[in-house]
């Protein structure tokens, strides 16, 4: 399908739901995470969400992609689509464009992609991130574009939300320290990693459960 090839940029990281679990019979919820190299290389986050949820005792539960669990210590249903330096707005022209797209540009880019999904699952209930902050060394702007990014997504969230295939916007930006919480200003490392899988395990509990 479409959107098994979907890819976002500037570390967006987002969480797509088909189904919903009705019962410990019934079909699996199947979630997509899309994203950079946050998101799949390695992505240890994912693994700490999976466990989160598995203690919960929501175990009804496929990750789907295109991408194997990469080693986060332990084994997990790892699935993704978390590919280091892919963009939407690539994805959208196919083709590779330079990472210095604004905010306007990146989020149409996103309604392109969310449409397209739609078409292959027109239920399905769509997560996504106001990001982590970002300090890479070669990079001075990065920063600032990933708050003005941030801004954007509530509006871009109102115009896009539908009843069938609501969006939640996830704050994976507060309490995320760029000094603590990553090894390079971008990619988490392990304090890191359990502070993207917290901000991320409630909004997917009621997600799933709602």
């Amino acid at each position: 399908m479409l959107i098994r090839s979907l890819r976002l940029t500037w570390g967006v990281l987002g969480l797509l739901l088909s189904g919903c679990v009705v019962s410990a019979q019934s079909t699996p919820v199947r979630i997509m995470s899309l994203g950079d190299s946050i998101t799949g290389s390695p992505g240890c986050w994912r693994a700490l969400l999976w466990r989160k949820l598995q203690t919960a005792g929501i175990t009804n539960t496929k990750f789907v992609g295109s991408l194997p669990s990469p080693g986060c210590g332990f084994t997990y249903d790892g699935a993704n689509e978390g590919h280091g330096g892919i963009q939407a707005t690539g994805i959208v022209q196919r083709r590779e464009l330079p990472g210095n797209k604004g905010p306007t540009e990146i989020l149409a880019a996103f309604g392109t992609m969310v449409d397209w999904m739609r078409e292959s699952k027109k239920d399905m209930k769509i997560l996504v991130a106001q990001i982590i902050p970002i300090n890479p060394a070669n990079c001075r702007q990065c920063g600032d574009r990933v708050v003005a990014l941030n801004k954007a997504i509530p509006a871009w969230t109102a115009s896009k939300n539908s009843t069938d295939s609501p969006i939640t916007v996830v704050d994976c930006w507060t309490g995320f320290d760029t000094a603590r919480d990553t090894g390079d200003g971008v990619h988490p490392n392990n304090a890191g990693n359990e502070k993207i899988a917290n901000c991320w395990f409630e909004p997917l509990r009621r997600a799933i459960q709602g």
